[in-house]
């Protein structure tokens, strides 16, 4: 798997260069610098249960991976880095789908699917971040008894006039919020209904708390100033809002958790009793499937030359 995984790596060296460079430079992304240390330990908890399934191959993750590369490939053509990287992420999935074989893959089922997470997505709803902040804070600022003035991002107050900017939309909390939210979801719960309304309540939550701080910010403006405002802005929001945020919403939700993170996944037991499973698990030899992926990975260098 690690040789299917390093020539993967260098089919698709420059997504994995332009994710790494949005992960480093780029405080919306930075959380996703956990993500592989958590995938890490999401496997070590399963380990167990890998030692008790035969090691085999299978054609569904060799499906897979010929979907991921198809997806990279036409990413590449249209020159739009999250469909390509998408499929990046689908690629290496795949193959390590297809050379475990379909039961390790189901026990490790939740590790695969986190693995997505690595690819930067967010940016794209930084507009609705910032209409909804706008309409957040100037039904507060108005409620609060301050003049105000609105149009769209912009919130003109006697203090002077505030805009909610990019830096300002929240994204970067919600989509860390969002991420660890599935995690707690899937290690914390049982019932669907459980994860559906936390996962829920780490949209909401994030959103509503930075309008609050939005309107915050104004109203202290009122009192110190604009500028003695936004430095207190920039200190809430860097330092204490998201461990406020997080806080909040795992301390309401504690009362309410299933079961322990070492308990959550497939057991081996259990990963047996998809009768679909018998029919794509250990029919192939994991040379033959070796021999696929490499000639697709051949077939898919010499395309993306052409591209």
């Amino acid at each position: 798997m690690l040789l299917a995984w390093a020539a993967l790596f260098a089919l698709t060296f420059r997504e994995w260069t332009r994710m790494a460079h949005q992960w480093w430079n780029i405080d919306t992304y930075s959380h996703i610098l956990l993500i592989p240390a958590i995938i890490a330990c999401l496997v070590w908890l399963q380990r167990e249960e890998l030692r008790k399934i035969r090691p085999s191959a299978g054609w569904i993750g060799f499906a897979w991976l010929v979907l991921g590369l198809v997806v990279w490939l036409a990413g590449r053509a249209l020159d739009i880095n999250l469909i390509a990287q998408a499929g990046t992420l689908a690629a290496f999935q795949g193959a390590a789908m297809a050379l475990i074989g379909a039961r390790a893959s189901l026990v490790l089922a939740f590790p695969l699917f986190y693995s997505s997470f690595l690819v930067p997505f967010g940016d794209e709803i930084i507009p609705q971040l910032q209409a909804i902040t706008a309409h957040i804070t100037t039904w507060l600022t108005i409620a609060s008894g301050i003049e105000t003035v609105s149009d769209g991002i912009y919130i003109d107050t006697p203090a002077g006039l505030f805009i909610v900017a990019e830096a300002c939309s929240g994204v970067k909390f919600l989509i860390a919020m969002v991420t660890l939210g599935i995690l707690v979801a899937h290690a914390c719960f049982n019932s669907w209904k459980r994860r559906f309304l936390f996962l829920f309540a780490c949209v909401v939550v994030p959103i509503i708390a930075n309008g609050i701080r939005a309107w915050a910010t104004i109203f202290i403006a009122q009192y110190v100033g604009a500028e003695a405002a936004g430095s207190f802005d920039h200190i809430v929001y860097g330092w204490f809002f998201f461990g406020i945020v997080i806080a909040l919403v795992l301390g309401v939700a504690w009362r309410w958790f299933q079961r322990d993170p070492e308990d959550a996944g497939f057991t081996a037991e259990e990963a047996t009793r998809f009768p679909a499973i018998e029919r794509f698990d250990g029919a192939p030899t994991t040379a033959r499937v070796g021999l696929a992926i490499a000639a697709m990975l051949i077939a898919f260098a010499v395309l993306v030359r052409l591209v």
